[in-house]
């Protein structure tokens, strides 16, 4: 199905912290599929885990490629807490498939052949903004919400200005 666009500029309805983690994968010998198609496999049965356990804390994710050899997911979390506890949980995939990973890597089974990385950012309020036109929700507004545009500012400078009814109450205290 797809989705329609939302007419207009719109904004993310993100507040307080946001969490992205990027990870990936690069493929280093097309021809080692047995190396790399279970990294491939592995991310896209963790998506589906998370999809159908929302409270784990995963709030959204964009499928990528940079390139015909680089694929990788910008995936947007409720908080820094629930990505460790999802990376560190037993019952779930990210843990057994890590596991194996590191096992195989350290016997030179996947040197070479398929590269892996992931980088973490915990973002402060104040320290984003966002702006879409005419653009169904899309990154962070599809993990948090799309809103008009007026209601967080025209420019990018007000956006970025913005502080969610908590933090004003915070800021208000010090």
């Amino acid at each position: 199905m797809l989705a329609r666009p939302v007419p207009g500029r719109t904004t993310a309805d993100a507040e307080g912290e946001v969490v992205v983690l990027l990870i990936g994968m690069r493929i280093n010998h097309f021809r080692a599929v047995r190396h790399w198609l279970p990294v491939a496999v592995g991310m896209m049965r963790m998506l589906r885990e998370l999809g159908k356990a929302p409270e784990r804390g995963l709030l959204g994710h964009v499928l990528l490629t940079a390139s015909p050899r680089t694929y990788y997911v910008v995936q947007y979390w409720e908080s820094k807490a629930k990505l460790y506890a999802y990376a560190h949980a037993a019952d779930m995939s990210h843990r057994r498939a890590w596991t194996i990973f590191n096992r195989r890597e350290k016997a030179g089974k996947v040197r070479q052949h398929v590269g892996m990385w992931h980088e973490a950012y915990v973002v402060p309020e104040g320290s984003y903004e966002s702006i879409y036109s005419d653009m169904p929700a899309f990154g962070l507004a599809a993990a948090h919400g799309q809103v008009p545009v007026e209601k967080r500012g025209r420019y990018a400078k007000d956006r970025f200005a913005h502080r969610s009814a908590k933090a004003k109450v915070a800021e208000e205290a010090e």
